[in-house]
């Protein structure tokens, strides 16, 4: 165990100056630095769908990226050129962000079908993601940059990501999450400020709990304390989209763990993507993360917990005002609001133990789908996702209170 430890640290050691160090500058908050390319811009203008870009503040002063999709067909629905649907916010996972949701074909991704389906499409990106735009007074260099986890992502950003929906549509939203979006609409449902301009929430791979995950590489960081590791070392900024990113995974690899099917490692093994885009989902994923994000989800892992961040107990006293982290009590979420939840029997990252753990502390009863085969990329990626999954999503959402008529 030492000699590996000290492999790992080694390995670290050797991509920091490469991977987590000064020469990521896409969003320099502050400084000036040429136009980036946009989501709108990148994949869904050119699928003939019309997008806006909108930039909203956080109250702790990141600036987020929002898209706003519609189908051009689908002003038809209501009567008249102009007039768009019910508002849908979708929320991405983790070391993803706004691109998960159209990386298949049109009749394939849920943010084409939505908007096709007289949806008024607004796309989510938390803060450190590429279709974000830094922060009002940190460069991205700054480790105050990377100072949350996704405590912050629920309070922060999906609040306002809310608030301003809400502001521009004067409705409530329906909410789409996966994963990590999934954690964090659980945590902002138990506030009644945000949960009080939510319709209704579908959830895929839906996460509360995660200490019966069985991915193979994820238990192995944790039982090697990786997340710490890196924290003790002062990186502060994860960002694996390198070649760098993909060697330090695979030297945690060792005989006793295959890591020859990366990907079935981190989220168990996946039955419906095309393995053929692979290489085209690459050009857009991963996205950054914080590396306090990572311990947050890895505590989660040891602890048993759906709480606020573990700073230690001394810290905790300052922060909190007691030893241990507040939780996030599930059974605060309204029992008044309606969810759907879809979660699969190869997910090793949303175990159906912990799905099980979550179901028992909601006040309601949520409406289920499982899919034995699916594993956690499925949700989003699966080329049967439309029959499985996003049509019976739809409905649901058309049969909820004002929407019917859709």
């Amino acid at each position: 165990m030492a000699r590996r430890l000290l492999a790992a640290l080694a390995a670290i050691s050797i991509t920091v100056s490469v991977l987590f160090g000064d020469s990521v500058d896409c969003f320099d908050g502050g400084g000036k630095s040429e136009p980036q390319p946009t989501l709108c811009d990148e994949l869904i203008l050119p699928a003939g769908y019309p997008c806006s870009e909108y930039m909203i503040q956080t109250k702790d002063g990141f600036l987020l990226g929002l898209q706003r999709v519609s189908s051009s067909s689908s002003s038809l629905r209501f009567g008249h050129a102009g007039e768009r649907g019910p508002p849908v916010l979708l929320l991405h996972g983790l070391f993803m962000a706004g691109d998960a949701w159209f990386l298949n074909t049109p009749e394939q991704s849920l943010g084409f079908i939505l908007a096709d389906q007289g949806f008024d499409v607004w796309v989510g990106n938390v803060r450190g993601t590429r279709w974000s735009h830094g922060h009002r007074s940190y460069s991205v260099k700054n480790k105050k940059f990377w100072d949350w986890s996704w405590q912050e992502l629920a309070l922060y950003d999906m609040a306002e990501m809310i608030n301003y929906i809400y502001s521009v549509t004067n409705s409530k939203l329906f909410i789409v999450g996966h994963s990590q979006g999934t954690i964090i609409s659980f945590a902002a449902f138990t506030q009644p400020d945000i949960v009080e301009k939510v319709e209704a929430a579908a959830l895929l791979s839906p996460i509360s709990y995660l200490d019966h995950a069985t991915a193979p590489l994820v238990l192995r960081m944790v039982s090697m304390h990786i997340d710490q590791m890196v924290l003790t070392m002062g990186i502060h900024q994860l960002n694996f989209k390198s070649e760098w990113g993909t060697n330090l995974l695979v030297s945690l690899c060792d005989t006793r763990l295959s890591c020859g099917d990366m990907l079935s490692s981190i989220t168990g093994k996946n039955c419906c993507f095309n393995e053929s885009r692979v290489a085209y989902y690459l050009d857009q994923e991963p996205h950054p993360s914080s590396a306090k994000n990572l311990n947050h989800l890895f505590q989660m892992i040891r602890e048993g917990t759906f709480s606020k961040y573990d700073y230690g107990k001394l810290k905790n006293v300052k922060v909190y005002g007691k030893f241990k982290p507040p939780k996030f009590d599930l059974s605060r979420i309204p029992k008044s609001l309606p969810l759907w939840m879809a979660y699969g029997g190869n997910d090793a990252l949303a175990d159906v133990t912990d799905v099980k753990h979550t179901l028992q502390e909601l006040p309601s009863t949520p409406e289920l789908v499982y899919l034995e085969n699916y594993g956690h990329v499925d949700f989003i990626l699966s080329l049967q996702a439309r029959q499985d999954l996003y049509d019976p999503m739809i409905n649901f959402f058309k049969s909820s209170g004002k929407y019917s008529s859709i």
